[in-house]
């Protein structure tokens, strides 16, 4: 096994188009989340994958690990007679209105899955294992179950990802960075988009001053700044690689992190160097803006289509 993942997936509803919710007549409806968006995007580029989670027994679990599979990642969850599906109704709009995400998910099964019932034998004979930093700011169950999964990774040696992932509807910055910088000791490589870098983890300075700053401080192998149409730097024994956006139509915004993270440890898992990972990032976020829903369903193709011409710099 190349990469697993652990986090929720949601079920995603949406109205077409940019209607509103309180008068829509039909709902989209996708599976999503951040973890299980990062398997399958990585699945499509030829990375073998797996997500575990907590799943209620019902016709909306299913539902997620049916989409999933069709997808290209292999679901190995935990099924529960307690707990709900959760959920999340996206309302697509441009500016000045802009996007609202709308989350019904408390009591969701999986703020209860705890580590000694998850499948952590995948952990353990895969080459990378991912989480975010939506996964513990869930419950304090997640939390300590996070922490567990991803000392247990480094323990049998697999090495670990993580994404800062802030999302200000779960917790405050302040305890968010708490919560956040305490598991990093167990964090080989480290995703943080720039803002959460300042405004979360209180970072100043240049991208490159943040990743090396960061790496320095915590011990991270790699250090991954996104930052939106900037592009990307990766901070890696000292030397700053530099990559950035490629020209896109937005389509749907939703998922774009995701979609860089896949494209990135899929190269990696490839054996590519941490500049062939930036630009497979890059290039993977680029096609997700053109397609609705929260995952890259794209090939491996079209990225090195988009690819075509284009590289890192370094800087040493």
């Amino acid at each position: 096994m190349d990469i697993v993942t652990f986090g929720e997936t949601m079920l995603r509803l949406s109205p077409p188009g940019r209607e509103r919710l309180e008068r829509a007549t039909e709902l989209e409806f996708r599976a999503a989340g951040a973890e299980s968006n990062v398997a399958v995007n990585a699945g499509r580029l030829g990375a073998e994958t797996a997500w575990l989670s907590k799943l209620p027994d019902s016709p909306l679990g299913r539902k997620v690990t049916a989409t999933l599979r069709s997808q290209g990642t292999t679901p190995d969850v935990v099924w529960s007679e307690d707990g709900r599906q959760g959920t999340y109704y996206l309302e697509q709009g441009g500016e000045p209105r802009g996007t609202n995400v709308v989350y019904d998910r408390e009591g969701a099964a999986v703020t209860t899955a705890e580590f000694a019932e998850l499948a952590t034998d995948r952990i353990a004979d895969a080459g990378y294992f991912y989480t975010s930093g939506i996964t513990p700011a869930l419950s304090e169950t997640l939390a300590e179950t996070t922490a567990d999964l991803l000392e247990h990774a480094q323990a049998t040696g697999t090495t670990t990802a993580f994404d800062v992932n802030y999302r200000g509807k779960l917790w405050d910055a302040e305890t968010a960075r708490d919560g956040l910088e305490a598991l990093f000791p167990d964090v080989d490589v480290l995703f943080v988009a720039e803002r959460d870098a300042r405004d979360v983890l209180g970072r100043e300075g240049k991208p490159a001053a943040i990743g090396r700053g960061l790496a320095d401080e915590f011990g991270f192998g790699t250090v991954v700044v996104t930052r939106g149409d900037e592009g990307a730097l990766a901070v890696r024994n000292g030397d700053a690689y530099r990559q950035g956006a490629f020209e896109t139509e937005t389509h749907d915004a939703i998922g774009t992190g995701d979609a860089f993270v896949g494209g990135y440890l899929a190269q990696r898992v490839d054996g590519g160097s941490v500049e062939d990972a930036l630009a497979w990032g890059a290039a993977t976020a680029a096609l997700k803006r053109t397609i609705p829903g929260d995952v890259a369903l794209v090939t491996r193709e079209e990225v090195e289509s988009v690819l075509a011409g284009d590289g890192a710099d370094i800087d040493r």
